[in-house]
């Protein structure tokens, strides 16, 4: 039991730093870390992946905090885009983790991995669309947010993986984009939270102490450590180049979903 809290305040320690260092709220790396955690646990496999994704979006409630208030204090956060996107983001989140509350553990794994190994290619390719000088119209970020958090919500991370990419699309410098995405990890955050703790109420099966799919002890751990290191992680951001921060985004992406892939598949 020891070993197994020591996992947790490790995976905090290092989902501070990746939330403050790429905006991404830490998920990529806790979602599958509390994967193998779960499984020394002997964690029900059909609630397995649903207590990860649960667990992760509560913890980034205080790492995108923490991050969030490291980036404010160096001016870097793109206001005007955090408030536009918002309102899809909410209502994307709440809808994707109810999706995910009738899915298959096999399955989200599956989503998780090939959805990283997309967005990795697009960032280590700098694969992207025409961009405009500006965010489109009310209805285009209203729909970018939904998906943005739809996504999210079924991956269990805090957006920074599609939202970093949007921004950048739109003309926002590496680090704006990086330290919007650290604020918008907060609304996704919040209301994932809440969708997996009311989609996993009245669940038999979750071993507790738990609320919903938020399974207690690995939240206290790991955010015990994810708000201490955090600032680091955004210190961090700013003092790097922005093709090094694109290549360890990607590099970072490619080697979590081959891992999940691997979990799903065999």
């Amino acid at each position: 039991m020891i070993t197994t809290y020591l996992i947790y305040i490790t995976l905090g320690a290092v989902a501070g730093i990746l939330a403050g260092l790429l905006g991404i709220g830490g998920g990529l790396v806790i979602v599958p870390m509390l994967n193998i955690a779960f499984e020394l646990q002997n964690f029900p496999e059909q609630h397995l992946q649903h207590i990860a994704l649960g667990t992760s979006m509560a913890t980034m409630i205080f790492t995108s905090l923490s991050s969030m208030r490291a980036h404010h204090k160096r001016g870097t956060i793109n206001y005007n885009a955090f408030w536009r996107l918002a309102p899809g983001i909410v209502c994307g989140t709440y809808l994707g983790a109810w999706v995910a509350s009738l899915l298959s553990t096999v399955f989200l794994k599956a989503f998780f991995g090939f959805f990283l190994y997309y967005v990795a290619a697009q960032m280590l390719l700098n694969l992207k669309p025409a961009s405009s000088r500006e965010l489109p119209g009310a209805a285009g970020v209203f729909a970018a947010g939904g998906g943005i958090g739809v996504f999210s919500a079924l991956a269990g991370i805090g957006g920074g993986t599609l939202t970093v990419p949007f921004l950048s699309w739109c003309n926002q410098t590496m680090h704006t984009a990086i330290a919007t995405a650290a604020a918008i990890g907060m609304p996704i955050a919040l209301t994932g939270t809440a969708g997996y703790v009311f989609t996993g109420w009245n669940v038999a099966g979750i071993p507790g102490p738990h609320l919903g799919y938020v399974y207690l002890p690995a939240f206290l751990g790991i955010i015990c450590m994810s708000v201490l290191t955090a600032p680091l992680g955004a210190k961090l951001a700013h003092s790097l180049p922005v093709d090094k921060l694109r290549r360890i985004f990607a590099g970072l992406l490619f080697i979590v979903g081959s891992r999940m892939l691997w979990s799903a598949f065999f």
